[in-house]
């Protein structure tokens, strides 16, 4: 006995070429964005503004920046924490910026590995 395979679900050569060929510009538009994504720069400060940090779009910080009136001896437990604050804020931009961007091509599906 064959198994029927509902009409428009069949594996016939048109379709799977279609298939092969959304999937190949899907991954290259993946690609470039995550390239494009890589090669930005990402600022995010705490404390109002005095300290601040300029991450790439790869995770890497760029640059530190910490002004004087954030700098108290007596208290460096408050610098230590805003310079975290600043670093997770910036971590967090560029991942919702790449998740938010990646459903636009994706269409909302999460394709595990890719980003």
């Amino acid at each position: 006995m064959r198994a029927r395979v509902p009409k428009g679900l069949g594996g016939n050569a048109q379709n799977m070429n279609s298939m092969i060929r959304q999937a190949q510009k899907m991954q290259d538009q993946i690609t470039e964005l995550q390239d494009d994504i890589e090669a930005r720069e990402f600022t995010a400060t705490a404390g109002g503004g005095v300290v601040e940090v300029v991450m790439t779009g790869k995770k890497t910080i760029k640059s530190l920046t910490i002004k004087p009136e954030a700098v108290d001896p007596e208290d460096i437990e408050m610098l230590q924490d805003l310079v975290i604050s600043a670093v997770n804020e910036v971590v967090g931009q560029i991942e919702q910026t790449t998740e938010d961007e990646m459903s636009k091509i994706t269409g909302g599906v999460s394709l595990p590995g890719l980003f």
